[in-house]
């Protein structure tokens, strides 16, 4: 029991907090808000981080975010056929001062390899939901960046 009171006790009075509580990004606002590549991948991320346009308050810094995926192909047998794929997500985040000229550039890259399959509706269907996926873990690196 005293055990218990200790870890308690140390982990209320040294300021512990878990990373995904603080997740107070309505209150992040970015004058100007720039999307380039896909635009389901960038509308993805938007929509996740609830970020605001505020054009009005030249003090604030403005947002780019540059995004693209692709699908290569990796393995393939002695007929040419391919055995296997590769998905590639990647977002560039670009957050610059103009008062100060201070850009701060983040890449963030995630890949998954599978292997390919007979039916090619299920293929298309299964590309499409490793690269939501891969979406999903950017998105919540791109929270913890923002966050710290």
């Amino acid at each position: 029991m005293k055990k218990i009171f200790f870890i308690l006790l140390f982990l209320t009075s040294c300021g512990y907090q878990p990373i995904y509580v603080n997740k107070n990004l309505e209150s992040i606002e970015f004058r100007e808000i720039n999307l380039i590549g896909e635009k389901d991948i960038n509308k993805k991320i938007i929509n996740s981080l609830s970020v605001k346009e505020n054009k009005e308050n030249d003090n604030l810094n403005t947002l780019l975010i540059s995004s693209s995926s692709l699908i290569e192909e990796t393995v393939k047998n002695k007929e040419g056929q391919v055995k296997s794929f590769k998905t590639i997500v990647s977002v560039n985040l670009e957050i610059k001062n103009i008062k100060n000229n201070i850009t701060q550039r983040k890449k963030f890259l995630k890949e998954f390899t599978y292997t390919n399959k007979q039916n090619k509706f299920e293929l298309v269907e299964y590309q499409n939901t490793v690269k939501n996926d891969l979406v999903d873990k950017i998105i919540s690196e791109i929270i913890l960046y923002l966050n710290l």
